[in-house]
Protein backbone atom coordinates (compact mmCIF):
# COMPACT_ATOMS: atom_id res chain seq x y z
CA UNK A 1 0.00 0.00 0.00
CA UNK A 2 1.10 3.29 -0.89
CA UNK A 3 1.61 5.34 2.42
CA UNK A 4 0.78 8.58 0.80
CA UNK A 5 -2.65 7.10 -1.19
CA UNK A 6 -5.79 8.89 -0.28
CA UNK A 7 -9.10 6.62 -0.90
CA UNK A 8 -11.90 8.23 -2.92
CA UNK A 9 -14.23 9.14 0.19
CA UNK A 10 -11.92 11.04 1.98
CA UNK A 11 -11.44 14.68 2.06
CA UNK A 12 -8.82 16.11 -0.19
CA UNK A 13 -5.63 17.45 1.24
CA UNK A 14 -5.33 20.55 3.04
CA UNK A 15 -2.89 23.42 3.39
CA UNK A 16 -2.53 25.29 6.45
CA UNK A 17 -0.42 27.88 7.10
CA UNK A 18 2.24 28.63 9.57
CA UNK A 19 4.99 31.08 10.48
CA UNK A 20 7.70 29.03 8.62
CA UNK A 21 5.59 27.89 5.21
CA UNK A 22 2.78 25.63 4.16
CA UNK A 23 2.52 22.06 6.05
CA UNK A 24 0.57 20.02 3.26
CA UNK A 25 -1.12 16.76 4.69
CA UNK A 26 -3.36 13.81 3.75
CA UNK A 27 -5.47 12.45 6.23
CA UNK A 28 -4.13 9.10 6.71
CA UNK A 29 -0.25 8.88 6.86
CA UNK A 30 0.84 12.72 6.82
CA UNK A 31 3.62 14.08 4.94
CA UNK A 32 5.06 17.23 7.21
CA UNK A 33 6.69 19.81 4.84
CA UNK A 34 8.15 22.46 6.04
CA UNK A 35 10.35 25.13 3.83
CA UNK A 36 13.89 25.08 4.55
CA UNK A 37 15.26 26.22 7.68
CA UNK A 38 18.88 26.36 8.54
CA UNK A 39 20.75 23.79 9.45
CA UNK A 40 22.40 23.00 12.59
CA UNK A 41 25.72 24.45 13.87
CA UNK A 42 28.77 22.79 14.13
CA UNK A 43 28.61 23.52 17.84
CA UNK A 44 25.42 21.96 17.76
CA UNK A 45 26.70 18.97 15.99
CA UNK A 46 29.11 18.20 18.34
CA UNK A 47 27.05 18.96 21.50
CA UNK A 48 25.06 15.71 19.77
CA UNK A 49 27.60 13.79 19.52
CA UNK A 50 28.98 14.25 23.05
CA UNK A 51 25.11 13.79 24.32
CA UNK A 52 25.06 10.00 22.56
CA UNK A 53 28.55 9.23 23.11
CA UNK A 54 27.88 10.30 27.53
CA UNK A 55 24.57 8.01 26.90
CA UNK A 56 26.49 4.77 25.52
CA UNK A 57 29.42 5.19 28.26
CA UNK A 58 26.85 5.51 30.63
CA UNK A 59 25.42 2.97 29.88
CA UNK A 60 27.85 0.52 29.71
CA UNK A 61 29.17 1.30 33.36
CA UNK A 62 25.51 0.37 33.71
CA UNK A 63 25.77 -3.29 32.67
CA UNK A 64 28.67 -3.54 34.32
CA UNK A 65 27.52 -2.45 37.84
CA UNK A 66 24.33 -5.14 37.43
CA UNK A 67 26.78 -7.97 36.87
CA UNK A 68 28.55 -6.38 40.32
CA UNK A 69 25.08 -6.46 41.44
CA UNK A 70 25.11 -2.67 42.35
CA UNK A 71 21.66 -2.25 40.79
CA UNK A 72 18.71 -3.91 41.90
CA UNK A 73 15.71 -4.86 39.68
CA UNK A 74 15.04 -4.72 36.49
CA UNK A 75 17.66 -2.67 33.87
CA UNK A 76 16.76 -1.48 30.10
CA UNK A 77 19.82 0.04 28.43
CA UNK A 78 19.09 2.42 25.46
CA UNK A 79 22.47 1.37 23.51
CA UNK A 80 21.70 1.51 19.79
CA UNK A 81 18.75 3.91 20.26
CA UNK A 82 20.83 7.11 21.52
CA UNK A 83 20.00 9.31 18.33
CA UNK A 84 15.92 9.15 19.06
CA UNK A 85 16.35 10.77 22.28
CA UNK A 86 19.09 13.27 21.48
CA UNK A 87 17.62 14.04 18.28
CA UNK A 88 14.18 14.57 19.05
CA UNK A 89 14.77 16.79 22.19
CA UNK A 90 17.10 18.88 20.96
CA UNK A 91 13.99 19.94 19.23
CA UNK A 92 12.10 21.14 22.10
CA UNK A 93 11.95 23.81 24.70
CA UNK A 94 12.68 23.49 28.21
CA UNK A 95 9.01 24.57 28.90
CA UNK A 96 7.67 21.43 26.95
CA UNK A 97 7.09 17.65 28.87
CA UNK A 98 8.65 14.99 28.14
CA UNK A 99 7.31 11.21 29.49
CA UNK A 100 8.66 8.03 28.76
CA UNK A 101 8.44 4.16 29.57
CA UNK A 102 10.85 2.14 31.19
CA UNK A 103 13.95 2.46 29.17
CA UNK A 104 14.21 6.38 30.47
CA UNK A 105 18.05 6.68 30.90
CA UNK A 106 18.87 8.42 27.10
CA UNK A 107 15.96 10.61 27.33
CA UNK A 108 16.78 11.87 31.27
CA UNK A 109 20.50 12.27 29.94
CA UNK A 110 19.30 13.96 26.89
CA UNK A 111 16.89 16.38 28.92
CA UNK A 112 20.10 17.56 31.18
CA UNK A 113 20.13 15.23 33.80
CA UNK A 114 23.13 15.42 35.79
CA UNK A 115 24.46 11.59 35.56
CA UNK A 116 25.35 11.30 38.99
CA UNK A 117 21.82 10.97 40.74
CA UNK A 118 21.22 8.42 37.58
CA UNK A 119 23.78 6.26 39.07
CA UNK A 120 22.22 6.94 42.75
CA UNK A 121 18.49 6.16 41.46
CA UNK A 122 20.02 3.19 40.09
CA UNK A 123 21.89 1.83 43.90
CA UNK A 124 18.80 2.82 45.70
CA UNK A 125 20.78 5.82 47.18
CA UNK A 126 19.59 8.90 48.89
CA UNK A 127 20.97 11.12 46.50
CA UNK A 128 19.44 9.52 43.26
CA UNK A 129 16.77 11.79 41.46
CA UNK A 130 13.65 10.11 43.04
CA UNK A 131 15.67 9.38 46.49
CA UNK A 132 16.84 6.15 45.42
CA UNK A 133 12.57 4.77 45.77
CA UNK A 134 12.42 4.46 41.74
CA UNK A 135 15.64 2.86 40.41
CA UNK A 136 16.21 2.11 36.80
CA UNK A 137 12.75 2.46 35.07
CA UNK A 138 11.89 5.84 37.57
CA UNK A 139 13.97 8.48 36.23
CA UNK A 140 12.46 11.87 36.55
CA UNK A 141 12.54 15.92 37.41
CA UNK A 142 9.87 17.81 37.77
CA UNK A 143 12.54 21.11 37.48
CA UNK A 144 13.93 19.81 33.84
CA UNK A 145 9.40 18.67 33.05
CA UNK A 146 10.91 15.09 32.48
CA UNK A 147 8.06 13.02 33.81
CA UNK A 148 9.13 9.46 33.77
CA UNK A 149 10.54 6.85 33.65
CA UNK A 150 6.89 4.23 34.02
CA UNK A 151 6.96 1.20 34.31
CA UNK A 152 4.04 -0.06 33.32
CA UNK A 153 3.71 -0.57 29.69
CA UNK A 154 1.72 1.39 27.69
CA UNK A 155 0.90 3.49 31.36
CA UNK A 156 2.23 6.70 30.93
CA UNK A 157 0.81 7.44 27.03
CA UNK A 158 -2.41 8.36 28.93
CA UNK A 159 -0.54 10.60 31.73
CA UNK A 160 0.95 12.34 28.23
CA UNK A 161 -2.67 13.18 26.89
CA UNK A 162 -3.54 14.62 30.38
CA UNK A 163 -0.32 17.27 30.12
CA UNK A 164 -1.48 17.86 26.57
CA UNK A 165 -5.17 18.58 28.27
CA UNK A 166 -3.79 20.89 30.70
CA UNK A 167 -1.47 22.79 27.96
CA UNK A 168 -4.24 23.29 26.11
CA UNK A 169 -6.87 23.99 29.21
CA UNK A 170 -4.21 26.60 30.31
CA UNK A 171 -3.86 28.53 26.94
CA UNK A 172 0.21 27.84 27.49
CA UNK A 173 2.80 27.21 25.03
CA UNK A 174 3.92 23.73 25.71
CA UNK A 175 3.90 20.31 23.34
CA UNK A 176 4.39 16.90 24.95
CA UNK A 177 6.96 14.11 23.43
CA UNK A 178 5.82 11.32 24.66
CA UNK A 179 7.64 7.60 24.02
CA UNK A 180 7.22 4.12 24.75
CA UNK A 181 7.89 1.05 22.40
CA UNK A 182 6.37 -1.19 19.68
CA UNK A 183 4.89 -3.68 22.43
CA UNK A 184 2.74 -0.61 24.16
CA UNK A 185 0.85 -0.13 20.44
CA UNK A 186 -1.22 -3.22 21.28
CA UNK A 187 -2.28 -1.84 24.47
CA UNK A 188 -5.68 -0.47 25.21
CA UNK A 189 -4.50 2.37 26.90
CA UNK A 190 -2.74 2.92 23.84
CA UNK A 191 -6.10 3.32 21.89
CA UNK A 192 -8.24 5.35 24.34
CA UNK A 193 -5.35 7.75 24.99
CA UNK A 194 -4.91 8.55 21.42
CA UNK A 195 -8.19 8.73 20.70
CA UNK A 196 -9.13 11.34 23.80
CA UNK A 197 -6.16 13.05 21.45
CA UNK A 198 -7.52 13.16 18.40
CA UNK A 199 -10.63 14.37 19.30
CA UNK A 200 -9.29 17.14 21.28
CA UNK A 201 -6.54 17.94 19.33
CA UNK A 202 -4.17 17.87 21.59
CA UNK A 203 -0.38 19.38 21.63
CA UNK A 204 0.88 15.61 21.55
CA UNK A 205 3.83 13.82 19.63
CA UNK A 206 3.75 10.06 20.36
CA UNK A 207 7.20 8.29 19.44
CA UNK A 208 7.05 4.52 18.81
CA UNK A 209 10.60 3.60 19.01
CA UNK A 210 10.00 0.68 17.15
CA UNK A 211 13.02 -1.52 17.80
CA UNK A 212 11.68 -4.74 16.44
CA UNK A 213 11.31 -6.67 19.87
CA UNK A 214 8.50 -6.59 22.38
CA UNK A 215 10.37 -8.15 24.83
CA UNK A 216 11.50 -11.23 22.94
CA UNK A 217 8.98 -11.31 20.25
CA UNK A 218 9.48 -10.11 17.03
CA UNK A 219 6.47 -7.78 15.88
CA UNK A 220 5.74 -9.89 13.12
CA UNK A 221 4.60 -12.32 15.59
CA UNK A 222 3.00 -9.53 17.29
CA UNK A 223 0.91 -6.90 15.35
CA UNK A 224 -1.51 -7.60 12.51
CA UNK A 225 -0.38 -4.05 11.03
CA UNK A 226 2.98 -3.90 11.34
CA UNK A 227 3.86 -0.26 9.49
CA UNK A 228 3.15 1.15 12.89
CA UNK A 229 2.31 4.86 11.46
CA UNK A 230 -0.86 3.64 9.60
CA UNK A 231 -2.72 2.39 13.11
CA UNK A 232 -3.49 5.89 14.14
CA UNK A 233 -4.67 8.13 10.84
CA UNK A 234 -8.03 6.53 9.90
CA UNK A 235 -9.07 5.10 13.35
CA UNK A 236 -7.89 8.56 15.19
CA UNK A 237 -7.47 11.23 12.79
CA UNK A 238 -3.10 11.80 14.03
CA UNK A 239 -1.51 12.19 11.26
CA UNK A 240 1.55 9.54 11.14
CA UNK A 241 5.13 9.52 9.94
CA UNK A 242 8.17 7.15 9.61
CA UNK A 243 11.69 8.42 10.28
CA UNK A 244 14.89 7.06 10.64
CA UNK A 245 15.74 6.31 14.25
CA UNK A 246 19.12 5.48 13.65
CA UNK A 247 19.95 9.03 12.40
CA UNK A 248 20.60 11.91 14.93
CA UNK A 249 19.66 14.59 12.17
CA UNK A 250 17.08 12.95 10.99
CA UNK A 251 15.09 12.95 14.14
CA UNK A 252 15.60 16.73 14.75
CA UNK A 253 14.28 17.46 11.71
CA UNK A 254 11.36 15.18 12.06
CA UNK A 255 10.48 16.56 14.77
CA UNK A 256 11.57 19.70 14.97
CA UNK A 257 9.03 20.00 12.50
CA UNK A 258 6.08 17.95 14.37
CA UNK A 259 6.53 20.18 17.43
CA UNK A 260 5.97 23.21 14.85
CA UNK A 261 2.85 21.77 13.81
CA UNK A 262 1.61 21.24 17.13
CA UNK A 263 2.55 24.51 18.41
CA UNK A 264 0.38 25.65 15.84
CA UNK A 265 -2.97 24.33 17.13
CA UNK A 266 -2.97 21.63 14.45
CA UNK A 267 -3.30 18.71 16.99
CA UNK A 268 -1.07 15.59 17.92
CA UNK A 269 0.87 13.72 15.64
CA UNK A 270 2.84 9.80 15.56
CA UNK A 271 5.53 9.11 14.49
CA UNK A 272 7.12 5.85 13.87
CA UNK A 273 10.91 5.79 14.84
CA UNK A 274 12.84 2.54 13.46
CA UNK A 275 15.30 2.03 15.34
CA UNK A 276 17.59 -0.68 17.29
CA UNK A 277 18.40 -2.02 20.47
CA UNK A 278 22.10 -3.97 21.00
CA UNK A 279 21.68 -4.89 24.26
CA UNK A 280 19.07 -7.32 25.38
CA UNK A 281 14.96 -6.06 26.21
CA UNK A 282 17.05 -6.29 29.74
CA UNK A 283 19.89 -7.16 31.34
CA UNK A 284 18.56 -10.32 32.27
CA UNK A 285 17.25 -11.01 28.61
CA UNK A 286 19.59 -13.83 27.08
CA UNK A 287 18.45 -12.76 23.63
CA UNK A 288 17.98 -16.64 22.36
CA UNK A 289 15.97 -14.76 19.68
CA UNK A 290 17.79 -13.05 17.39
CA UNK A 291 21.18 -13.88 15.77
CA UNK A 292 24.76 -11.88 16.58
CA UNK A 293 24.52 -11.49 12.21
CA UNK A 294 21.75 -9.35 12.81
CA UNK A 295 23.17 -7.48 15.85
CA UNK A 296 26.08 -6.54 13.43
CA UNK A 297 24.21 -5.77 10.63
CA UNK A 298 22.66 -2.85 12.38
CA UNK A 299 25.33 -1.71 14.15
CA UNK A 300 26.75 -0.98 10.88
CA UNK A 301 24.53 1.44 11.02
CA UNK A 302 25.34 2.90 14.53
CA UNK A 303 24.32 6.13 15.31
CA UNK A 304 26.85 7.90 16.89
CA UNK A 305 29.09 6.24 14.00
CA UNK A 306 27.20 8.13 11.76
CA UNK A 307 27.36 11.23 13.32
CA UNK A 308 30.99 10.99 13.83
CA UNK A 309 31.34 10.19 10.06
CA UNK A 310 29.54 13.60 9.01
CA UNK A 311 31.41 15.55 11.85
CA UNK A 312 34.97 14.49 10.37
CA UNK A 313 33.51 15.28 6.76
CA UNK A 314 32.57 18.75 8.00
CA UNK A 315 36.60 18.90 9.37
CA UNK A 316 34.66 19.44 13.22
CA UNK A 317 36.44 16.19 14.74
CA UNK A 318 39.68 14.18 13.99
CA UNK A 319 40.90 11.56 16.21
CA UNK A 320 42.63 13.66 18.74
CA UNK A 321 39.66 15.34 19.40
CA UNK A 322 37.72 12.32 19.14
CA UNK A 323 39.67 10.87 21.89
CA UNK A 324 39.79 13.53 23.74
CA UNK A 325 36.30 13.48 24.41
CA UNK A 326 35.63 9.81 24.83
CA UNK A 327 38.29 10.16 27.57
CA UNK A 328 36.73 13.26 29.14
CA UNK A 329 33.12 11.76 29.00
CA UNK A 330 35.30 8.46 30.58
CA UNK A 331 36.19 10.40 33.22
CA UNK A 332 32.99 12.21 33.74
CA UNK A 333 31.41 9.02 34.39
CA UNK A 334 33.91 7.30 36.87
CA UNK A 335 33.52 10.11 38.86
CA UNK A 336 29.56 10.41 38.73
CA UNK A 337 29.78 6.56 39.54
CA UNK A 338 32.11 7.20 42.51
CA UNK A 339 29.88 9.76 44.12
CA UNK A 340 27.03 7.51 44.03
CA UNK A 341 28.56 4.66 44.79
CA UNK A 342 29.44 6.21 48.13
CA UNK A 343 26.39 7.79 48.77
CA UNK A 344 24.48 6.97 51.59
CA UNK A 345 20.86 4.59 51.62
CA UNK A 346 17.62 6.38 52.35
CA UNK A 347 16.94 6.07 55.93
CA UNK A 348 14.41 3.63 56.92
CA UNK A 349 11.36 5.62 58.05
CA UNK A 350 11.63 7.66 54.27
CA UNK A 351 9.38 4.35 53.70
CA UNK A 352 6.68 6.59 54.47
CA UNK A 353 7.82 9.87 52.55
CA UNK A 354 6.23 10.80 49.36
CA UNK A 355 3.30 8.68 49.46
CA UNK A 356 1.26 11.24 49.49
CA UNK A 357 1.11 14.73 48.67
CA UNK A 358 -0.06 15.66 51.87
CA UNK A 359 1.30 13.44 54.30
CA UNK A 360 -1.34 11.37 56.02
CA UNK A 361 -1.88 12.04 59.55
CA UNK A 362 -1.09 8.61 61.12
CA UNK A 363 2.44 8.24 59.68
CA UNK A 364 3.80 11.79 61.08
CA UNK A 365 3.60 9.71 64.26
CA UNK A 366 5.99 7.51 62.99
Amino acid sequence: MDPTHKPAAREPAVAKQTASGPIRMNFVTTIVEHAPKVEPSPSQLLDWYRQMSLIRQFEVKCAQSYQQQKVGGFCHLYVGQEAVAVGTIAATRPQDYIITAYRDHGHAIARGMEIAPLFAELYGKATGCSHGKGGSMHFFDKSKNFLGGHAIVGGHIPLAVGLGWAAKYRKEDRVVLCYFGDGAINQGSFHEALNLAGLHKLPCIFLVENNGYGMGTHIHRASAVTDLKLRTGDAYGIPGKEVDGMDCLAMYHMTRDAVEYCRAGNGSLFLEVKTYRYRGHSMSDPQKYRSKEEVGRFQEHDPIGRLEKLLRAKSIIDDAKVNALNEEIHQEVEKAHALADGAPFPPADDVWRDVYANPYPPYLKR
